[in-house]
């Protein structure tokens, strides 16, 4: 299970362990008896079969002798190939930035006043000023320096939030982490792993935020001639324009293969996705299903990310025209993704739920732990904080069709906790499926927005939906 402890604060989250509960599991239906199977673009899984929606070029992580579609010797059996992602990819044994002495003795306490969190943060900055400081001018020095004792209001309003849920977060972190310490999933020495990181591939290039844009240019298809959504169990070829222009299903017990660009990607079982940007969302409304639960992972607009350019941002005005009223079902619970940005948590309180006729009813909280059980920021960070926000509602409307829905499901509390050890991959987050399953009905719709993996028994879409499911994050684990 993904859930390794559940407690009144909240959630003990083993993120790897949901990955690999998906199922990707790959059997070949062409092995011959006491042969091999033969390399193929398309890779059978019993009498379904993948598509290539592009050249079957071989990935950047093939491997000589294994891979969906390679030589496997059979034995008269179903060849199957077992794939399970990259465990050095959650071996978070340290934390990122380590807490100073003082500031560790102030992370053993439940509660710190905002004069003691000021001084803490004024602390930091001038000692990260101080390190920067090598080969700069004494007067690029001094500015930095000045600098850093001043807090602007943006500083002043977090500063704040923080004083509100600090004791909420560090007494249930200890609470969860004590459990998980206890039952061994959490170690406070951590035996190194036979993999060195630095030979993971950690930043793959899939261009698919690129293909999206690309898909732009390519002519227009009329509604009446293009269907709204593509099987994966037809034995087709099918050329990037489709791939791009309607919502890929699995809807068999078995993961599967698609190759872009001549990159393997793997299609966990019963999940389907649309690849596109914001401005091509019609697929998806073509789609016709509502959705009971819908997540939401905008690409905030901050300073960093224009800065570094690493990917695509939206402003709040466009994440305003997301049509999640079209997509949610009567009763549906909307939960947000929120940086610890203020003015994006008052923006999706105050003006995006409304606009959407979301109640705001809960606000919790994803706290990143290394494996021994700290966090993996100083608690006090003036800038990041080891924890991110979720801003939970429901959509507004039928009092009588609302009740109905919310029977035999709890009420969302008002503030929980989900503990876990991130991916050290960006922004790859946390499942959810596990943690709503005891507020909500089992086998609803669910959707992903802005999603960059995919789930059993969820759509997603973004422009990056694939990103995570790209198979050099994999590594296979047996044949059978």
């Amino acid at each position: 299970m993904s859930v390794v402890h559940r407690l009144a604060a909240g959630w003990l989250v083993d993120h790897l362990s949901f990955i690999n509960q998906c199922g990707y599991e790959i059997c070949d239906s062409f092995a011959h008896p006491g042969g091999v199977t033969h390399n193929t673009s398309v890779t059978s899984i019993e009498d379904c079969h993948s598509i290539s929606a592009f050249a079957a070029t071989p990935s950047s992580g093939d491997d000589p002798s294994y891979g969906p579609g390679n030589a496997i010797e059979t034995e008269g059996k179903r060849a199957k190939m077992r794939y399970v992602f990259r465990e050095q990819f959650f071996d978070i044994s340290k934390p990122h930035i380590a807490a100073a002495p003082e500031e560790q003795l102030c992370q053993g306490c439940p509660e710190v006043s905002l004069t003691e969190m000021k001084a803490n943060s004024t602390r930091e900055e001038y000692q990260e000023g101080a390190k920067g400081d090598t080969g700069d001018s004494l007067a690029t020095a001094r500015k930095k320096r000045k600098r850093k004792c001043v807090f602007n209001q943006g500083e002043l309003d977090a500063l704040e939030y923080h004083s509100k849920v600090r004791k909420l977060i560090w007494e249930g972190t200890l609470h969860l982490v004590q459990e998980g310490l206890k039952s061994g999933f959490l170690h406070r020495t951590t035996a190194k792993l036979s993999c060195r990181k630095d030979n993971l591939p950690q930043h793959i290039v899939c261009g698919l935020a690129e293909l999206c844009e690309m898909a732009k240019q390519f002519p227009a298809i009329k509604e009446s001639d293009h269907q709204a959504v593509r099987v994966l169990e037809e034995e087709t070829s099918s050329v990037e324009q489709d791939l791009l222009s309607c919502v890929m299903e699995n809807s068999s017990d078995c993961a599967k293969t698609i190759v872009l660009m001549g990159q393997k990607y793997l299609v966990p079982p019963k999940s389907s996705f649309l690849l596109s940007d914001i401005s091509c969302l019609q697929p998806l409304l073509n789609y016709k299903k509502k959705y009971d639960v819908i997540v939401i992972d905008p690409p905030w607009e901050n300073k960093s990310v224009k800065r570094s350019n690493r990917y695509s941002y939206l402003s709040s005005w466009q994440i305003k025209q997301i049509p999640v009223p079209a997509l949610a079902a009567p009763n549906c619970l909307v939960v947000t993704w929120v940086t610890n940005r203020q003015r994006h948590l008052r923006f999706v309180k105050d003006e995006l739920y409304p606009h959407w006729s979301v109640k705001t009813l809960a606000e919790w909280h994803w706290v990143k732990i290394t494996t021994a059980g700290e966090f993996v920021l100083p608690l006090d960070s003036l800038h990041k904080k080891p924890y991110e926000v979720l801003i939970l509602g429901r959509v507004q409307g039928d009092v009588k069709e609302a009740l109905r829905n919310s029977e035999s499901v709890l009420p969302i509390p008002e503030h929980q906790l989900i503990v876990s050890i991130p991916c050290s991959l960006h922004s790859h987050k946390p499942p959810l499926a596990a943690v709503l399953a005891e507020f909500i009905k089992p086998d609803v719709e669910c959707l992903e927005l802005f999603a960059r993996n995919l789930q059993p028994g969820w759509t997603s879409w973004g422009n990056e939906v694939l990103k995570f499911q790209h198979i050099d994050y994999f590594t296979l684990l047996q044949n059978e």
